[in-house]
């Protein structure tokens, strides 16, 4: 009998968090194991119809970059990271577009269908929802760096009761171009930007930003980010993550969070718990964050 009202009491404790994103949009990044574990995806899966059924808007923004690479090595095509972004040559554009849209966006449409969400995958190149130009002036190749985010067109689709389910590829102002590999992380942040998003949650193979001792950081502002990628406490892969996270919640977004997508679960347990799971991003002058940020900056400390 115990174990019941504790699960009714788990309920009860979710009622403030179901209350205040109703009707809100919630943009999350799908990638890591969460995305290629079979009972992950299922959990996955699971928490986003969820979401749907309590009256919360999910887009969902997908990454592909392990089975990109593994397809590369298959196919013998040279891949190099800069900083944790992936210089594309055409033949690499090519094998992104095919993996991102016409494998892994089709895989997470289907299954969310299955699980009984109403799901739609489009691409960025889909009536120019994401269009781009070559970043850093080129240096990465065919990666590019978002200029523009349709965001009236996902919010159509949202209000015609569709989850979309985004592959960041991007469309170029050139025609008969290849279009542009985007990374997810900062198509994740513009698209929450572009919508007007009550947060935007990363899913990742990490409990979340540790500081150099292993201690998870629970709270960050751009002040602490700025920090600790100086002495190299976020580096490599972090970097896209973390700078989209402090870009989002500057451009208007409440709140980022990175979190760990092997936890069954993930997204509802830093959705609707009060401590969360993972690392959220704050502006120290926000007043929707509902929290005194200077305590928990102090905690971190």
């Amino acid at each position: 009998m115990q174990d019941k009202h504790q699960k009714v009491q788990t309920l009860l404790d979710a009622i403030p968090y179901i209350k205040k994103f109703n009707s809100k949009t919630i943009v999350i990044k799908y990638g890591g194991s969460a995305q290629t574990s079979p009972e992950l995806q299922e959990k996955f899966a699971q928490d986003i119809v969820l979401l749907s059924l309590l009256g919360i808007n999910p887009v969902i923004v997908h990454g592909g970059g392990a089975r990109i690479s593994e397809l590369l090595e298959k196919l013998e095509i040279k891949s190099e990271f800069i900083d944790g972004h992936r210089v594309t040559s055409k033949e690499t554009m090519r094998v992104v577009e095919m993996v991102l849209s016409g494998e892994i966006n089709k895989n997470i449409t289907s299954l969310l269908n299955h699980h009984g969400a109403k799901a739609i995958g489009i691409s960025g190149k889909d009536s120019a929802i994401i269009k781009a130009r070559p970043k850093d002036g080129g240096k990465f190749g065919y990666t590019g760096e978002i200029t523009e985010i349709n965001g009236d067109l996902i919010n159509n689709l949202i209000k015609e009761g569709f989850i979309p389910v985004i592959a960041p590829i991007a469309d170029s102002a050139e025609p008969n171009h290849p279009g542009f590999n985007i990374n997810a992380d900062f198509a994740a942040s513009k698209v929450a930007v572009a919508l007007g998003a009550q947060k935007v949650l990363f899913l990742t193979d990490i409990i979340g930003v540790l500081d150099k001792a292993g201690v998870h950081l629970t709270t960050l502002d751009k002040e602490q980010v700025e920090a600790y990628k100086a002495d190299g406490t976020i580096a490599g892969g972090m970097i896209p993550k973390v700078d989209s996270c402090i870009e989002t919640i500057h451009d208007g977004v409440n709140k980022a969070h990175i979190i760990d997508g092997r936890v069954e679960h993930s997204i509802l347990l830093e959705l609707f718990t009060k401590d969360g799971i993972g690392t959220q991003f704050l502006r120290r002058d926000n007043p929707n964050n509902g929290i005194d940020i200077e305590k928990l900056l102090n905690e971190n400390d």
